[in-house]
């Protein structure tokens, strides 16, 4: 029987999944691309002929990570019916991709502070994509002024959100829409709404 060869998208995502485990294992630094390499069943340098380095490789995770997020975010609030359905759906959203990305999740959470250069600038942009859309999300409703305030609140939200989370790592019966819950009776309140029931 004849292996089917993968094609260039199927053996990066391969890669990419593996390397997500190997990360959340090992860490960051003590991870090696031989054993990566070992992991996938490929030679070392297919792995850098995709990614380039190590860095790269992280860099690759921070943005899958990043472009899963924001689409999924979005996904949560299109059919909202208020505000606040769709602040409480974004914040599901967010809760789930964390439950369902536990292995990029601590390969952030565990290498945040080592996170240099382009990888440093990706959390980073991760972080500033997830406030942005908050803030155009409260603006756009009306929770907030437009411009600095909803900046403001658009940060209060992600950092609540971030540390939450990292609270949740080792509590997986917290469920999605439980953190969702609090984060609703902690924020909905300072935004201007009654608070949930």
């Amino acid at each position: 029987m004849t292996r089917q060869r993968m094609t260039r998208a199927e053996r990066e995502r391969q890669i990419l999944t593996v390397a997500e485990g190997l990360f959340s294992e090992r860490g960051f630094l003590r991870a090696t691309m031989d054993e990566l390499a070992e992991r996938v069943g490929v030679s070392k340098p297919v792995i850098y002929d995709y990614f380039g380095s190590k860095e790269g490789l992280l860099l690759a995770i921070l943005t899958r990570a990043r472009t899963e997020l924001h689409e999924a975010t979005l996904e949560a609030v299109k059919d909202a019916p208020d505000a606040r359905a769709g602040l409480r759906s974004s914040f599901v959203a967010f809760f789930r991709f964390i439950e369902d990305h536990r292995q990029a999740w601590s390969v952030l959470n565990r290498e945040a502070s080592l996170l240099a250069g382009s990888a440093g600038a990706a959390l980073e942009t991760l972080r500033r994509q997830q406030a942005d859309f908050i803030a155009g999300f409260l603006a756009g409703h009306d929770l907030t002024p437009h411009g600095r305030a909803a900046d403001m609140y658009a940060q209060i939200v992600v950092g609540a959100g971030e540390r939450l989370a990292l609270w949740l790592e080792d509590k997986p019966e917290v469920t999605a829409e439980e953190a969702a819950d609090t984060m609703m009776s902690a924020l909905w309140t300072g935004l201007g709404g009654p608070p949930p029931a």
